[in-house]
């Protein structure tokens, strides 16, 4: 099932609210080109992953609201790379107060799964392509979820039995647990058109094929989808590489029962002054509204990408258009977002000037700080850890 939504008018952001800060730029030796976001963790910081480093196999890094950068861990540190190298995706702090994340290359069998401490010491959980074949995956370039179960999910864009990744096609992002408890994901290839699909998987296992994007004629409904996002709404929200009416992206949204409606078509305004090419996923902020990246267009004559806004209805503002500060020093390319509990918005690009190695930035846009729990959900009475706008960012609850 699929609907499409008149193309709202896109206008940029003057309201007087608006604060870009770049926090650090990277040089090579504290890392280089952040390919994913950031998450905050529950003691306030916040941690990130770049794919290059002065080792040659990339970093893990924490980054405090004020810019002080650190670097925890620096792949291939070791003769072979056998603890991994080049990680590819943002990483997921688990209940264990520790952070999870995924390499892109390297360790015994190549490309793993480890586990990293705050204070940074790393331990390989895993190395995919262990099994005959490479049937338990190869590649993960996505980041992990935690379920609602205590348990990890993760896909891997090659491999499985048929050599096309765990979960289908090259499934390039992460995964989502609904509210009803079920999996969902996209595929950036694959499907009828062969331009990427939308899927439900359950927590053991049964996968569903939801959407298959480029059914409608002349592909108004985008190709390459780019991940998603359960909004309050209970529909999942999620943006298109390619395609649209405008061959530039889209923003869509999508029931958990596979009911397509497109939002946004990039590219709609002369110029491209609204960007074009969504890459990371969408993050909900407290305000209810969706925000999101691309990696090209904007107000700049470079095109370097944008920051936007988008009501859950498809109304688009652009916040922000990155290389819009004399030699690109505030970035370019940014990634993905999330919101932190000070209310901000924060972000990475893989490029910047001098050293061409990317940004790690922030974007005040007027939302009030507020306190997240980890887990986000669970039954009655289990213990969890929450941060915000607290004195001493860390506190001790039951649900």
């Amino acid at each position: 099932m699929e609907s499409s939504a008149a193309n709202p008018a896109a206008t940029c952001f003057s309201s007087g609210l608006q604060a870009f800060t770049t926090l650090a730029s990277f040089n090579g030796t504290n890392g280089s080109s952040p390919y994913a976001g950031l998450v905050q963790a529950t003691n306030g910081d916040f941690y990130g992953t770049t794919f290059n480093g002065a080792e040659g196999g990339g970093t893990v890094f924490k980054i405090t609201p004020s810019g002080v950068l650190t670097t925890l861990y620096s792949f291939c540190s070791q003769s072979g790379c056998t603890y991994g190298d080049s990680p590819l995706a943002a990483l997921v702090q688990a209940t264990d107060a520790n952070l999870y994340g995924t390499t892109y290359e390297g360790g015994a069998a190549n490309y793993g799964v480890f586990r990293i401490t705050p204070g940074g010491t790393l331990t390989t959980l895993y190395s995919f392509c262990s099994q005959s074949g490479c049937t338990d995956g190869a590649y993960p370039n996505a980041a992990l979820v935690l379920a609602t179960n205590g348990a990890l999910y993760g896909t891997t864009s090659e491999g499985g039995a048929a050599n096309y990744g765990t979960d289908g096609i090259n499934p390039n992002a992460g995964l989502v647990q609904a509210t009803n408890g079920n999996l969902y994901g996209t595929t950036f290839d694959g499907g009828a058109a062969n331009e990427g699909t939308v899927f439900k998987i359950t927590p053991n296992g049964t996968l569903t094929t939801l959407y298959s994007f480029c059914s409608r004629s002349g592909c108004t409904d985008g190709e390459h989808p780019t991940g998603l996002v359960q909004a309050t709404n209970g529909n999942l929200h999620g943006t298109t590489f390619d395609g649209g009416a405008e061959g530039s992206g889209t923003v869509f949204k999508i029931t958990p029962s596979g009911a397509l409606t497109t939002l946004y078509n990039f590219c709609s305004q002369s110029g491209c002054t609204d960007g074009y090419s969504p890459r990371g996923k969408l993050v909900q902020a407290t305000d209810g509204n969706l925000y999101g990246t691309t990696v090209g267009g904007g107000v700049s004559a470079l095109n370097h990408g944008t920051i936007f806004r988008i009501t859950p209805n498809g109304t688009l503002t652009t916040l922000y258009g990155f290389c819009s500060q004399s030699g690109c020093i505030d970035g370019a390319y940014p990634i993905a977002l999330i919101q932190a509990t000070d209310g901000n918005l924060y972000g990475t690009t893989e490029s910047d000037w001098p050293n061409d190695d990317g940004t790690v930035f922030s974007l005040y846009v007027g939302l009030s700080p507020f306190v997240e729990t980890l887990p986000t959900s669970g039954k009655v009475g289990v213990s969890v850890k929450d941060s915000g706008n607290k004195p001493d960012w860390r506190d001790q609850r039951q649900l």
